[in-house]
């Protein structure tokens, strides 16, 4: 079985959104010291690869703990969207995406990810093609940058309301680009919260 890990290391050099608090991970013991070794990490479960739940923008109470693990595997498709400013629909997509799939928009950007440029120069995904993802009731729109559009939020609120969630601050999809059938793992923490931390990969089938 081979793994595509899409995830980006949680550190102390992790970016975070404009206005999030920065993550902190301090190791609070020593095996030397205490007989056993920790960490604490303080920050907002919208840093690094995350995932959205409705809760974060709409007035939806259920929070990450309150989804089955279910919803957050499915078959996944890769679009290639390098070099798209606005992310088009395109006519293979019909084709290429089914009922509850995750799809994933590769555009190439998180080679930016410790630039001050990333989540301020990023791609926005189009209405026509929002509206088409919700036609075919997918599961999650995941993607190598910090989200599919800017404030006041369109397409996270779009998405949200139709319970597709939304994965963001991935990497490494190039990895996918000549594999033909995947499968994509990224479950939540079951946290009582709006988002969560994702340690996101791809089985290939």
């Amino acid at each position: 079985m081979k793994i595509i890990d899409i995830s980006h290391i949680l550190s102390d050099e992790t970016p975070n959104y404009p206005g999030d608090y920065e993550l902190s991970l301090t190791k609070r013991t020593t095996l030397e010291r205490d007989c056993y070794t920790s960490y604490l990490l303080s920050t907002c479960q919208h840093t690094g690869t995350h995932i959205d739940m409705p809760m974060h923008l709409l007035p939806d109470d259920r929070m990450a703990s309150d989804f089955p693990a279910d919803r957050f595997i499915g078959k996944g498709v890769l679009l290639d969207v390098r070099g798209e400013e606005l992310i088009a629909m395109k006519p293979r997509y019909e084709r290429m995406v089914e009922k509850d799939s995750i799809v994933l928009l590769y555009t190439g950007f998180d080679q930016q990810y410790n630039s001050e440029s990333y989540f301020t120069n990023h791609s926005t995904v189009s209405e026509e093609l929002t509206n088409f993802l919700l036609s075919r009731k997918i599961k999650i729109l995941g993607m190598d940058m910090p989200g599919p559009d800017y404030p006041p939020f369109p397409v996270h609120k779009a998405l949200l309301a139709n319970e597709i969630f939304i994965l963001e601050n991935l990497a490494n999809l190039q990895d996918l680009l000549a594999i033909d059938s995947f499968e994509v793992m990224a479950l939540p923490l079951k946290i009582k919260a709006e988002a969560s931390f994702v340690r996101a990969v791809c089985k290939i089938l």
